[in-house]
C-alpha cells in the first residue's frame, strides 16, 4: 500500500465527471487499499478517487457508528430523508469549513471490490459523507453548497461540543 497525493481545489480532475469502474481486478484493489491508507493518514471521513487524480466512480467513506471504512464503487443514492445543517470540510479544500445542508439519512447502492452489488444506509455524518463523496464523482465540491464559511473559532467550538 502507498499514500497517494490528495489534489486540491483548482486541479482539473476535481471538476470532471468520473467514468464507471468495469474491471474489478488487482489494480482496483491496490487503488482501494491506497485510498484507505491515504484517508486514514489524512484523518478524513471520506475520500473519492478524483481527489487522488483518478477519474473513476470510487469512494471510501467512514461509517460513523462503527468507525469502519466502506468501499463504494459505482455508487448511486437511491433514497434520502430529512435534513441536517452542519460544518463540512474537504481534504481537497484544506483549511476551510462551511455550513452545508444535507439529507439526514441516505441509502446508497454500490458495488464492492469484487463487483457485487449491495445497499447501505447511513445517517448523520455518514449520510453527509455519502452525499459529499458522491458529488466528487460528478465534478462538484462542497463549497458549491456552503451557506456561509466558518471561522477557526467556530470550528473549534463545534468540535468541543461534539466531543
Amino acid at each position: 500500500m502507498a499514500l497517494r497525493k490528495i489534489v486540491e481545489q483548482g486541479e482539473d480532475c476535481l471538476y470532471k465527471v468520473c467514468r464507471p469502474v468495469t474491471d474489478f481486478n488487482k489494480r482496483l484493489h491496490i487503488l482501494l487499499d491506497d485510498m484507505t491508507e491515504t484517508l486514514v493518514a489524512a484523518g478524513g471521513a471520506g475520500l473519492a478517487a478524483p481527489q487522488v487524480g483518478i477519474l473513476r466512480r470510487i469512494c471510501i467513506v467512514m461509517q460513523e457508528d462503527t468507525e469502519e471504512y466502506v468501499e463504494l464503487i459505482n455508487p448511486k443514492i437511491v433514497s434520502q430523508k430529512g435534513s441536517q445543517t452542519g460544518p463540512e470540510g474537504c481534504l481537497s479544500v484544506p483549511g476551510k469549513w462551511g455550513l452545508v445542508t444535507r439529507p439526514s439519512w441516505v441509502q446508497v447502492r454500490a458495488q464492492d471490490r469484487f463487483g457485487n452489488w449491495f445497499n447501505l444506509a447511513g445517517e448523520g455524518l455518514t449520510a453527509r459523507c455519502f452525499c459529499h463523496e458522491l458529488e466528487h464523482l460528478d465534478g462538484h465540491l462542497y463549497i458549491e453548497h456552503v451557506e456561509r464559511f466558518l471561522t477557526e473559532e467556530e470550528v473549534e467550538a463545534y468540535n468541543r461540543e461534539e466531543d
